[in-house]
């Protein structure tokens, strides 16, 4: 697969690979924690570009192809209370997933890192989800985005949604403080990683137990 190249392709490489590890951390962690055994050789944990996580050995080649996570996170999980284990990991996996990021832009110019660091800042880490700092974002279900698109084409003839290839500045980064009957109707912005753009949807239906929105 080629490396991504501009700021928008980066930052939709990091957010994939973020939603994996998160998924890891939280959905997936009973699982993460089985597979992270301390009886292994050292284990790393990587967030892919496709949204999936694993838990493997660290590539052989040297140098690697890319930079690499903490080496044994396996080895203390056992002497460590689960949770602060977690927020552990999560650390080490902020700091990939910014080396990584940067690796791809390091031939990036100073307004396109700019770019690439504010859009990347717009999320909370990994750490703050987990220790509580932050909220962990709600589910936005990418159908939001073929409806409106469909409404919008039969409604004025405009044929797509609206889009741009940066969130409005006005907005911020809905949590799930904000999964409440109030929210449909709302619209929202939605990044679609096929395309790198970002779609203003009308959130109208709201799922409180699954914390997710159409």
């Amino acid at each position: 697969m080629a490396q991504p190249r501009s700021p928008e392709d980066i930052y939709s490489d990091f957010t994939q690979r973020r939603s994996g590890l998160l998924q890891a951390l939280t959905d997936d962690a009973e699982d993460f924690f089985d597979q992270c055994d301390p009886n292994s050789e050292n284990l790393v944990a990587y967030g892919h570009s496709d949204g999936n996580w694993s838990v493997a050995l660290p590539a052989e080649e040297v140098p690697p192809e890319l930079p690499e996570p903490c080496l044994g996170i396996n080895f203390a999980r056992d002497g460590m209370v689960r949770k602060d284990w977690l927020a552990l990991v999560a650390v080490h996996s902020d700091a990939w997933l910014m080396s990584v990021a940067f690796y791809y832009g390091a031939k990036l110019d100073a307004n396109a890192r700019l770019k690439l660091f504010r859009n990347i800042n717009s999320q909370p880490t990994l750490y703050e989800i987990i220790t509580g700092k932050a909220s962990r974002p709600i589910k936005i279900n990418s159908h939001s985005k073929r409806k409106r698109a469909d409404t919008v084409q039969q409604g004025n003839g405009a044929g797509d949604a609206q889009a741009a290839d940066a969130p409005l500045p006005t907005g911020r980064l809905l949590v799930y403080a904000d999964i409440t009957p109030a929210l449909k109707g709302r619209q929202a912005e939605l990044y679609w990683p096929d395309d790198k753009m970002w779609y203003l949807i009308e959130v109208y239906a709201i799922n409180i137990r699954s914390r997710i929105a159409k």
